[in-house]
């Protein structure tokens, strides 16, 4: 495995990490705290601060992952040795055909 797949495989973790954990400590320990019940609860100001953030910081986080996935998808560039090999042999290729095309 290439290093770049391993680094894609380390950010989409992160990623993934950072959003559950910020869900189970924003929203969900909001609601487990219990210090208001009932529908005022949702009427709490801590809501206007934790709901933002939490949306915000999820967005981060699919971004991490949308990045290390297309890390770990792409194939590796391909080395520049082979590619100007590629490119003399077309050029030759090219030239022979221009040559042939003049002698008829």
């Amino acid at each position: 495995m290439g290093k770049d797949k391993a680094f894609g495989i380390v950010i989409l973790l992160i990623g993934l990490a950072m959003s559950v954990l910020y869900i189970i400590w924003g929203p969900l320990d909001l609601i487990n705290d219990g210090a208001t019940t009932g529908i005022w609860a949702f009427f709490d100001w801590r809501w206007a601060v934790i709901l933002p953030m939490t949306l915000a910081i999820i967005m981060v986080g699919l971004l991490a992952m949308w990045i290390g996935y297309s890390m770990i998808t792409t194939p590796p560039p391909v080395p520049l040795e082979e590619l100007e090999e590629e490119l003399e042999a077309e050029e030759a290729a090219s030239k022979a055909a221009e040559a042939e095309t003049k002698s008829e």
